[in-house]
C-alpha cells in the first residue's frame, strides 16, 4: 500500500529527546470526523460479544476519535494489516482482535462507539478491529483500530485514549476537509444523484424486518425531509440474484417498507413523504457471481423525487 504525506499524531507532546510516533495513511485518505472528550473513563473491548455482553476493561484518559475515508481499491484486511504493522512498530501490544461475525456482528458494532455516518461506515460483514496497549513515557496508552469499506472507499477509525494531548485532533479539521474534496454528505449525495444506497441498513436473518438499531442514515433522512417538506422519497429494496425474481420483488419490496415504517415510527416523519418499493435483482451494481458482490447488491437505497 503506497503511503502519502497524511499521519495521524498518536502523542502530540514528546518529552525531549523523544519522536513523537505516527501512522502513514494511504494516498487519498481524507479525514471526515472526530471529536475529543477529555480525561473520561472508556470501556475498551477486550473479546468479542458473548451471552449478550461486550467483555471491556475500564481504562481512564483523554479519549480521541479520528475517522478517514480513503479513496482506492485495497480491501479492508490490506487497509488494517498496514496500520496494525504500525502501531505494533510503535510499540502497542495487541489485546483483542477480530473480525466482523467473529466479534459479534451487529451486536458488537453496536455495542462500541463509532463516529456517525457519513463520517464513517462500517459494514457489518466486513470489519475489522483491534485493541491495543502500551506505556508511554505519559502513563499508559490505548488505541482502537476499527477498519471497514462500502463498495467504493475504505474507512478507518482510530480511537486513542491516554494523557491530554496538547495538539488534540479537533472537529474543525474536519469541517475544513470539506474544502479539500471530502465525499458528500448523504443530503448533498441525494440532490447531485438523486438516490443514495443505506449501507448501515441490516435486517434480520431471512427476514424483511429490519433490525433494531440507532441507524445514521435514517436519522440523516429524516433530518433532510423534515428541512425540505414538500420532497418526496422513495425507498427501494434490492436483492441479489438467488431465488426467483417473484420472490424477491416481494422481500425487497417488504425490506423497503420496513425502512419506511421505521422512519416513521422512531422518526416521526411524514407519511405523505415517503414511498416504499422493491425491483429485486433487476438493478445490481455488482456482479452476482460472487459473494461479495451479492452481498453489494443486497441493499435499500433512497430515491429521491422532484419536490412538490
Amino acid at each position: 500500500m503506497k503511503a502519502g504525506a497524511l499521519a495521524l499524531c498518536l502523542i502530540a507532546a514528546p518529552l525531549a529527546g523523544n519522536a513523537a510516533p505516527t501512522l502513514s495513511l494511504p494516498e487519498g485518505a481524507v479525514e471526515s470526523g472526530g471529536s475529543v472528550a477529555p480525561m473520561e473513563g472508556f470501556a475498551l473491548p477486550v473479546g468479542p460479544w458473548t451471552n449478550g455482553e461486550l467483555p471491556t476493561r475500564a481504562v481512564q484518559g483523554q479519549v480521541t476519535r479520528t475517522a478517514w475515508r480513503i479513496e482506492g481499491t485495497e480491501t479492508t484486511m490490506q487497509l488494517f494489516a498496514a496500520l496494525r504493522s504500525q502501531l505494533l512498530e510503535e510499540d502497542f501490544t495487541p489485546i483483542f482482535e477480530c473480525q466482523a461475525s467473529a466479534c459479534g456482528g451487529f451486536d458488537f458494532r453496536y455495542a462500541i462507539h463509532t463516529l456517525p455516518e457519513p463520517q464513517m461506515h462500517v459494514d457489518l460483514g466486513d470489519f475489522l478491529y483491534l485493541s491495543a496497549e502500551r506505556q508511554a513515557a505519559t502513563g499508559p496508552e490505548f488505541v482502537t483500530l476499527l477498519v471497514s469499506r462500502s463498495s467504493q472507499q475504505g474507512f478507518v477509525q482510530l480511537s486513542r485514549i491516554g494523557a491530554a494531548e496538547t495538539r488534540p485532533i479537533a472537529i474543525a479539521r474536519a469541517v475544513a476537509a470539506a474544502a479539500k474534496g471530502q465525499p458528500p454528505s448523504l443530503a448533498e449525495a441525494l440532490e447531485r444523484d438523486g438516490a443514495v444506497a443505506l449501507e448501515d441498513l441490516v435486517f434480520q436473518t431471512g427476514s424483511s424486518q429490519l433490525g433494531e438499531g440507532d441507524f445514521a442514515s435514517l436519522s440523516l433522512l429524516a433530518d433532510y425531509l423534515v428541512a425540505h417538506p414538500g420532497a418526496l422519497l422513495t425507498l427501494v429494496g434490492h436483492t441479489d440474484a438467488e431465488g426467483s425474481l417473484a420472490a424477491n420483488i416481494a422481500l425487497s419490496e417488504k425490506r423497503a417498507r420496513s425502512v419506511v415504517d421505521r422512519l416513521i415510527r422512531d422518526f416521526g416523519v411524514s407519511p405523505a413523504q415517503l414511498a416504499a418499493d422493491g425491483v429485486g435483482y433487476l438493478a445490481p451494481r455488482a456482479s452476482n457471481l460472487t459473494e461479495d458482490g451479492r452481498r453489494k447488491n443486497r441493499r435499500v437505497e433512497a430515491v429521491l423525487a422532484s419536490p412538490r
